[in-house]
């Protein structure tokens, strides 16, 4: 690695340092991005997010560039189709969850952007230690509750705040990281083991 301090989870690996330094925590907006983002937390939910990260690409081309009226026609043969893509994680209830969240993007009255944006916290306390990182918070649980409401599946409250953090919703780089210091007030963040 470098000199650089990091997070502890982004000196793991360079794929870490790599999202580390230059995708978490940055501020993301636009329909197809964060419903990419949106997707890959769901998928990550119960494994590492090494794993997610190193089939990025492979879920790009399964999932029509995560383009969510795209992915809201997808049928069964696409459904059987993703079930059979070794690129990928193949679960059942994650892939019905993707194509179920792209119909739910479809039938939204307001541009998912603004929708996931509007549970930005309007102050946020930079974690100390990463021990300081929450994987809870009451905005990730608004957001879990409305996005239920709406018809997303498979974005419960740890899922949504890794979400912000990811999106720079919230920025949990830890006090002694470098990305701290550059980071913009709402900027950059991760969850144990991320």
């Amino acid at each position: 690695m470098t000199d650089l301090v990091r997070c502890p989870w982004g000196d793991s690996t360079p794929d870490y340092a790599d999202y580390h330094d230059t995708e978490w925590g940055v501020e993301l907006h636009g329909e197809t991005a964060m419903f990419e983002r949106m997707a890959l937390e769901s998928f990550q939910s119960g494994l590492s997010w090494i794993t997610i990260l190193r089939k990025r690409e492979n879920f790009r081309a399964a999932f029509a560039g995560f383009e969510p009226r795209r992915v809201a026609e997808f049928g069964s043969d696409d459904f059987d189709r993703l079930m059979a893509d070794a690129g990928i994680v193949r679960n059942r209830a994650k892939i019905n969850a993707t194509i179920n969240n792209a119909r739910a993007v479809a039938e939204l009255d307001v541009p998912l952007d603004d929708l996931l944006w509007s549970f930005a916290p309007e102050h946020h306390v930079r974690p100390a230690t990463i021990a300081d990182v929450p994987a809870v918070t009451p905005e990730s649980k608004a957001m879990a509750k409305e996005l239920k409401r709406r018809g997303f599946a498979f974005l419960g409250p740890t899922t949504c705040y890794a979400l912000m953090q990811a999106t720079g919703m919230v920025d949990d780089h830890i006090a002694a990281c470098f990305r701290a210091a550059a980071a913009p007030t709402t900027g950059t963040a991760a969850t144990t083991g991320r």
